[in-house]
């Protein structure tokens, strides 16, 4: 069984012979992805964890832009996770970490739709007006009803469009990023968001960035689990 992250406090631990050694998570949380990249080439399944917590939810909304469906974009964060450490040889310090991993989810959500081949609806079918419901009717939603709303909005967006909608308003990534974590160009970056905002009315684009933290949540309990099955994964 794995140790829960609030137990590892003694200078070494280890998981099928993988060790985990000092410093504290916490310590390892405030390095830069460098530094946890070179300790987790060594095996140190601490430096794993700290990645993975670190880009965990950004994941798991790139997933979840493809796949429209919680529990298969889990699916496809733990095997991203698997199999960027698995094959750390091929990260090029040159490239953002961040980018590389995001890279790895990207493809390996769109893999699981291949295979599922739950995505049914044509594309240039899709669109989000209609969804949002009038200014004056959206003003008396609860909490809750908003955050549906607007992830109903987004997921009818096409999903070239609405995968850099959710890098660049609800990650809030800088066009560049985007870029990278994509495989695009910047230039196609700022087409694919502008017509995105087209699409979305501007009443439903005010509020997705004033509520952009709690669309398509990442709770830690959601988190905790991802770790815990990439780890059992890796020990096994």
């Amino acid at each position: 069984m794995l140790e829960p992250v609030t137990e590892l406090h003694s200078p070494e631990h280890s998981v099928a012979g993988v060790k985990r050694t000092e410093p504290a998570l916490t310590t390892l949380g405030d390095l830069p992805d460098l530094l946890l990249v070179e300790r987790a080439r060594g095996k140190d399944t601490r430096a794993f964890e700290a990645l993975m917590r670190r880009y965990n939810r950004r994941l798991f909304r790139i997933a979840r832009s493809i796949l429209r469906d919680n529990d298969a974009a889990d699916d496809a964060v733990q095997e991203a996770h698997i199999r960027a450490f698995t094959n750390l040889d091929r990260y090029e310090p040159t490239g953002k970490f961040g980018a590389w991993l995001a890279r790895l989810a990207f493809n390996e959500a769109l893999m699981i739709r291949r295979r599922s081949r739950t995505d049914t609806v044509p594309l240039d079918r899709l669109d989000a007006s209609g969804l949002a419901a009038p200014a004056s009717d959206t003003e008396h939603l609860d909490a809750v009803q908003t955050r549906q709303l607007l992830e109903q909005a987004v997921d009818s967006l096409p999903e070239v469009f609405r995968t850099v909608f959710v890098l660049r308003v609800v990650e809030q990534l800088s066009g560049v990023e985007t870029a990278a974590c994509l495989g695009i160009n910047e230039t196609t970056v700022r087409t694919r968001l502008f017509r995105a905002q087209q699409r979305l009315r501007t009443d439903l684009a005010r509020r997705l960035r004033a509520e952009r933290a709690n669309v398509f949540e990442f709770d830690t309990d959601r988190c905790d689990r991802i770790v815990a099955r990439v780890l059992e994964r890796m020990s096994a």
